[in-house]
């Protein structure tokens, strides 16, 4: 059973399904005989065991769909797929003589044919783990795309006592988080500290803001300026449980300590969960935070800055995006369309060069107030949709840190035979300019990054610059 992975649960799974792109229509026939690649419609039934034929079928939507699936080399995604069978083999104590990867010779349906060969003969030797072996098999297969917008969405596996907006983990944000981590694996954010504490095991045991974590399970968090995996083990899932041994440096008493925190569910502060949050700042800027681009934050935000316009006159608006982890380009193009009109806020291409055009909506009326964008590097999908639509049409300026760079494309599910999803994107995101944003970012106008300090003073840098423009 295999968790989705997420920071915050009950928002994520919602912009996940916000990030789904228009269905395009049905019928779309896989190279595989009797296999269909097609959107669900409606709810799917429950699960079944995955398969072989499940594992075709994905292969096939892949190789027919994903936006560069016509110039990929499959035999990079059998092989892939092969490696985690193997892997998952030796790490059962298992292993049989018919577990060798076959010849493949670039030839799509014959290599496949290949593939199942070996395949079925491995599994028919350890009936046990089947199921299992499908599983890191398909998963293989996804994760060599390498990109941050495909996922094989199956089931999702909450801890006992779930109450919708809990967290699971140790505790705590850091100023380098999953997404990035996933996303951008070779960016530098020496020194890691911690940014928030929201409860759990790091409450319990004193952790602040501006703690600086020197070491995570006795390995260090950078090797020359990069982040290394040891990263990873601050984000535990759910089932995950093994304790997290941390080295901890308090700079503004020199203290010293080790402490070991074993991932939990705790309760998450109610404010924190809120999509949008707004309030008035030096007595003339609205300062409006969105956490996702879910269904209708575009006209929440409208509505949060309007209220807050009654009675005087605004300078300027703040847009918190720090944090934004994406959702629906819908709503990141109607938020974009209340400060500008009839202009292209992004590019979605195929691999042979052709785009589609996505435009301003029109109908939506314009704020005329001055804009300040507060970007970082949790700041995905859609959120850099908006960013980079801010930074090249010149609507705004873009205060903080460079955004994710996870922007591949908007993601399309298929039901897969088994009533699992399959998603990924059929065309490539590019902005206004048609620059290519994933596993790049959108850098800021003004860098203004976050310091231990700041973060144990409880001072917001970036927040006092958006300031300090919107009244210049």
């Amino acid at each position: 059973m295999t968790v989705i992975r997420t920071a915050a649960a009950g928002l994520a799974l919602l912009l996940a399904a916000a990030c789904t792109a228009p269905a395009p229509p049905r019928g779309q026939a896989s190279a595989a005989a009797g296999t269909v690649c097609a959107p669900p419609q409606g709810p799917p039934g429950a699960e079944t065991p995955t398969t072989i034929d499940v594992i075709e079928q994905a292969y096939f939507c892949i190789l027919g769909t994903y936006y560069s699936g016509a110039t990929l080399d499959a035999r990079t995604l059998l092989t892939a797929g092969f490696v985690a069978l193997t892997q998952e083999l030796n790490r059962n104590g298992r292993d049989v003589p018919e577990a060798a990867m076959p010849a493949l010779t670039g030839d799509r349906k014959a290599d496949w044919t290949a593939f199942e060969t070996v395949y079925r003969k491995t599994t028919e030797q350890v009936p046990d783990l089947r199921d299992r072996l499908a599983v890191v098999t398909l998963e293989a297969i996804v994760a060599a795309l390498g990109d941050n917008h495909a996922r094989w969405v199956h089931d999702v596996e909450r801890p006992p006592d779930y109450y919708d907006g809990d967290g699971y983990g140790l505790g705590f944000q850091a100023n380098v988080n999953g997404p990035q981590v996933n996303g951008n694996p070779g960016v530098a954010f020496s020194p890691l500290f911690v940014t928030t504490v929201q409860g759990g095991a790091a409450q319990a045991a004193g952790l602040r803001p501006g703690d600086i974590i020197e070491s995570i399970n006795e390995s260090a968090p950078f090797i020359d300026g990069k982040a290394t995996p040891a990263i990873n083990a601050l984000y535990p899932q759910y089932p995950e449980a093994r304790p997290v041994k941390l080295r901890l440096l308090r700079q503004s008493t020199g203290r010293r300590w080790r402490v070991t925190l074993k991932p939990g569910l705790y309760q998450r502060d109610l404010a924190a969960l809120q999509v949008v949050r707004s309030k008035l700042l030096d007595d003339d800027v609205a300062y409006v935070r969105l956490a996702g681009f879910a269904p209708d934050s575009a006209n929440r935000v409208l509505k949060a800055t309007s209220r807050l316009r009654t009675g005087r006159n605004l300078t300027g608006i703040v847009l918190d995006l720090r944090g934004n982890g994406g959702g629906s380009p819908v709503e990141a193009i109607r938020l974009l369309s209340a400060f500008v009109h009839g202009k292209v806020t992004a590019y979605q291409c195929k691999v042979d060069g052709t785009c589609a055009t996505s435009w301003t909506d029109d109908t939506v009326g314009l704020l005329h107030l001055p804009l300040v964008v507060l970007t970082d590097r949790s700041c995905a999908s859609a959120c850099e949709h908006f960013s980079s639509a801010v930074k090249d049409l010149r609507i705004g300026q873009l205060v903080g840190t460079r955004t994710a760079g996870v922007i591949s494309g908007p993601a399309q599910g298929y039901l897969l035979g088994n009533n699992t999803t399959l998603s990924f994107p059929t065309k490539h995101h590019l902005g206004p300019n048609r620059e290519v944003i994933d596993r790049i970012g959108v850098p800021p106008d003004h860098y203004v990054p976050l310091t231990p300090k700041d973060a144990a003073a409880g001072r917001d840098p970036a927040l006092a610059k958006a300031l300090t423009l919107l009244h210049q």
